[in-house]
């Protein structure tokens, strides 16, 4: 089966520069902010070696808004955009289609993805498993699927767990630990 061409294009976000690459079939690759467009334009192009630049059409033209807008703090939502994940292991595919329905500023854990698919706690690594390959990120919102006990946990994008903690605040959620509840005396 042949695949038609892919496209990409570079964007400038308040975060930094990010890629997005998609065909006919729908928005196929996503890359976060980086510090500069080079970077973005290398890790997008390690998923999609063959992409060639390209002035996107509307439904990318908006979903690179939508990002633009997501980065500057404005509340967003990316579950009707259109996109393509290509061949996936069913198991991913089930992961991704539970994690794109979490909304702005809601977050669950690993164990909690899996036990939603009717499967045991065993396949809560099989999910961190899918997170980090994840695609498609901020458009299936990776970021918003926490270790177990609501810690940050990995994150396979560019900075790291500080890079997906950085766009949780961008939601209104603060994971910083707490402060402690007794002070120290001081002498």
């Amino acid at each position: 089966m042949s695949r038609s061409v892919h496209h990409y294009r570079i964007f400038e976000t308040a975060s930094g520069h990010a890629a997005i690459g998609w065909h006919e079939a729908g928005i196929s690759a996503l890359r976060l902010p980086a510090s500069s467009p080079e970077a973005a334009e290398r890790a997008l192009l390690r998923r999609l070696p063959d992409a060639v630049p390209a002035e996107p059409p509307a439904d990318v033209a908006e979903a690179i808004a939508a990002a633009q807008r997501y980065f500057a703090g404005e509340e967003t939502d990316f579950s009707s955009v259109r996109i393509d994940l290509g061949e996936q292991e069913p198991l991913f595919a089930q992961i991704y289609a539970a994690v794109r329905q979490l909304g702005w500023g809601e977050t669950t854990t690993y164990g909690t993805v899996a036990k939603a698919l009717g499967a045991g706690p065993e396949v809560a690594r099989d999910v961190g498993r899918a997170m980090a390959m994840n695609p498609l990120p901020l458009i299936i919102p990776c970021h918003r699927v926490l270790a177990a006990g609501g810690k940050v946990g990995g994150f396979s994008a560019p900075g790291g767990s500080d890079s997906k903690a950085r766009m949780l605040a961008i939601e209104g959620l603060d994971l910083s630990p707490p402060e402690p509840a007794q002070q120290g005396f001081g002498f």
